[in-house]
């Protein structure tokens, strides 16, 4: 099969078109023909050499991709070849076959494209898991979601809305802020030329943010310590800015505000099955009825896998992504 690998002769890593083995699927697997693969800012960093794959993972980039079901391993009771679904993976997604377990599946909904619903995975599962499990979020608290634009950005805000929550969202430039508000945002910031804090304090009447979801790391950390209301949780899932930052203990004692990271590439099999059955309890009827949809922003062919990281890269990028085969 064909597979987008990552050659170790360039320096910073390049991204090849090569032929490799296509995977068999084992117990409790299913084997996928590939429709599209989400590209993430993770892929760049795998790229790059900063951010190696989990132990038994394909060596190559991906973490979710969608496609029709191809053939089922020993043990897998609730998928049949030819099922359309999206899938959660730990790397391996650049690829026109892939070998994931069923756990990490969930059905396509009818009225969903196949190609556009790879846009999902990856990044619902990232909300759902930091929105609610992390961060705790209830209907009518105030939701700051940082990069609204982004893939995971452009679906917390849709999830965050029909939870029930206010949700307030960063982009860079005026008219990829106020893109976010057709997505569901009641207030937009473009970071570019405003102040977030004193946004959400605007919008919010004072209160501030019940919960931050923030992608840029050190860069945004004292300003979302000051921007979070009594009780508030900042959820930090990305480091583009910067890995250290100074907290101000005090601020978060006298808060009794939360601060966390998280991950979930690295996250065990288990807890992966959990995170997607919960998904496909609590957001997938929110998915079939439209209420969060995959936002795409390019199809590129897979033999183009660095163009589609530079559309990234340079920040053009509204929603996802995806890589065609």
């Amino acid at each position: 099969m064909r597979a987008v690998t990552i050659s170790a002769q360039q320096r910073g890593g390049k991204l090849v078109l090569s032929r490799t083995e296509p995977p068999k699927p084992g117990i409790g697997e299913v084997l996928i023909q590939v429709a599209a693969s989400g590209v993430n800012r993770a892929d760049l960093l795998q790229r790059d050499g900063h951010y190696p794959p989990p132990s038994g993972a394909p060596p190559f980039p991906g973490l979710e991709v969608s496609g029709t079901v191809v053939a089922v391993g020993d043990g897998v009771p609730d998928r049949a070849v030819g099922d359309r679904v999206v899938a959660l993976l730990e790397g391996g997604g650049y690829a026109e076959l892939v070998a994931v377990r069923a756990t990490q599946t969930l059905p396509v909904p009818d009225g969903v494209d196949l190609v556009d619903a790879a846009a999902l995975p990856e990044a619902v599962c990232t909300a759902w898991t930091n929105l609610v499990d992390t961060g705790r979020l209830r209907p009518g608290e105030w939701l700051l979601v940082h990069g609204g634009s982004g893939g995971v950005g452009s679906v917390a805000v849709q999830l965050g809305a029909a939870l029930g929550a206010h949700v307030v969202a960063t982009a860079g430039g005026r008219a990829r802020a106020d893109r976010c508000r057709e997505l569901g945002a009641a207030a937009v910031v473009d970071h570019r030329h405003e102040d977030f804090v004193a946004a959400v304090r605007a919008a919010s009447a004072g209160h501030g943010a019940d919960v931050v979801l923030d992608v840029i790391g050190a860069a945004n950390l004292p300003d979302n310590v000051r921007v979070l209301a009594p009780g508030g949780r900042l959820v930090v899932i990305g480091l583009q800015k910067g890995r250290r930052g100074e907290l101000d203990l005090n601020a978060i004692m006298t808060k009794r505000a939360t601060v966390t990271g998280t991950t979930l590439r690295s996250r065990s099999p288990q807890e992966k099955a959990a995170i997607v059955a919960a998904v496909g309890e609590h957001v997938w009827p929110m998915v079939a009825d439209g209420r969060v949809r995959p936002v795409v922003h390019a199809r590129v062919p897979l033999a183009e896998a660095e163009e589609a990281m530079a559309l990234l890269e340079r920040g053009e990028a509204f929603g996802k992504v995806l890589l065609v085969p």
